[in-house]
């Protein structure tokens, strides 16, 4: 079979020896909207992380048989249209869960131990200039004994929950907003308005979007921080830039935006402020969860061909 990987950058050079086995391999490192259907033409099996294949895409490769989507959210590929093209669809999940908790836990700690403003003196020189053997000009707090609300109860959730109960913090589970209350879960409302570090875990769904705006920020307590590993959207990125300038929550750990790559007028990615933590979208990227995605991928390709259905969607 005729196996084409669209997006080859976003496996970070990881070995490809498991797909090479399985048929004759193409890589290509990114593709535009515009290149979709050349560089997909011929191929039997497409992998793509992020490269949109949309109905009319997919209606015009006729040796298409199955798309892997080297990824957990399949938000890119029309299912509806694969399946009416009779196109089987895999992905793959958890294979980012340890990468996504130590990434978050990364944020939480920063954040909570000011160690970006200190490693910046640092190399500015103020700790050569100290006249004690240790600098105190901003504030380093435990992460024990803090109150941890996680929105979204899933297997990252669940994992956030256990590394924080480690670290000796009170776990907790936000209920969906405005749903009736489950066991083991608290309110929305209460979850926010007692939490000192906020985690979000959840899917972007029409529910969600714009969870978190000025309104939620408000009920907070200023000394709270919120972290968003899970998707752009969830959090409104106006506001939440809105309550880091007027102090009305103490800081944020970004990962995810609305839009990605960042927007040159999108407000986080231009706020200045040291409250702020924001990164490139890396949180499920180590090494070790490429190495797993790309074993998992294989791994579907070579149930497709067995006759077998391994995390297929369609």
């Amino acid at each position: 079979m005729k196996i084409t990987v669209l997006d080859n950058a976003t496996l970070a050079n990881t070995s490809l020896a498991c797909l090479e086995q399985l048929g004759s391999l193409k890589t290509y490192e990114l593709t535009s909207p515009e290149q979709v259907v050349e560089h997909s033409q011929g191929a039997d099996i497409l992998i793509t992380n992020k490269v949109v294949l949309n109905r009319e895409t997919i209606s015009q490769l006729k040796n298409l048989k199955l798309i892997c989507v080297s990824a957990t959210g399949t938000n890119n590929v029309d299912l509806e249209a694969a399946k009416d093209h009779g196109i089987a669809v895999t992905n793959v999940a958890g294979y980012s869960t340890p990468s996504v908790v130590q990434h978050t836990f990364s944020l939480i700690t920063n954040l909570l131990g000011n160690t970006h403003r200190y490693q910046a003196d640092c190399q500015q020189g103020a700790w050569q200039k100290s006249e004690m053997f240790c600098r105190l000009d901003y504030s380093f707090n435990d992460l024990q004994g803090k109150t941890l609300t996680i929105i979204g109860g899933g297997t990252l959730g669940q994992a956030v929950a256990n590394v924080a109960e480690a670290f000796g913090a009170n776990v907790v589970m936000s209920e969906r907003k405005g749903a009736p209350c489950r066991d083991g879960r608290t309110p929305f409302d209460e979850a926010i308005k007692t939490a000192d570090i906020i985690s979000v875990h959840c899917p972007l769904t029409e529910e969600t979007r714009n969870l978190i705006t000025l309104n939620e920020f408000k009920v907070m307590k200023p000394s709270c921080i919120i972290i968003n590993t899970a998707r752009g959207g969830i959090i409104n990125e106006a506001d939440l830039t809105s309550a880091l300038e007027q102090n009305i929550i103490a800081g944020a750990g970004v990962d995810v935006l609305t839009k990605e790559p960042a927007e040159l007028s999108n407000p986080l990615a231009n706020y200045k402020g040291s409250n702020l933590l924001l990164t490139p979208h890396i949180a499920w990227a180590s090494t070790e969860s490429i190495v797993r995605l790309v074993k998992e991928v294989s791994l579907n390709i070579k149930a497709f061909k067995q006759g077998e259905s391994r995390s297929r969607l369609v």
